[in-house]
């Protein structure tokens, strides 16, 4: 049984003074240039995924936070409404 591979490819243009500088970086941390510029990627892909997942919230804000899921408020005429309409299209028989 064979396992197939998938990789796909990523064509990149730059510069040449950005390709020597790149080069060198890789070759300064014993990598190839491919390994380098994918580990790269990934490594900013994953910071920029982290950042979009992660909400950063203030003492003040999370305190408030806080203090609205152990006391919420009462529903408001509106919170009613909508609860009203969401029984009526999930409830339907």
């Amino acid at each position: 049984m064979t396992l197939n591979k998938i990789e796909e490819r990523i064509p990149a243009r730059m510069p040449h003074e950005v390709y020597e500088r790149i080069a060198a970086a890789a070759q300064s941390v014993g990598a190839t240039l491919n390994q380098f510029l994918v580990q790269s990627a990934l490594d900013k892909a994953n910071d920029i995924l982290e950042r979009e997942r992660i909400i950063t919230l203030s003492t003040r804000a999370a305190e408030t936070l806080f203090d609205l899921i152990e006391n919420p408020p009462d529903p408001n005429n509106n919170l009613k409404k909508a609860m009203k309409h969401r029984k009526a299209l999930l409830c339907r028989r």
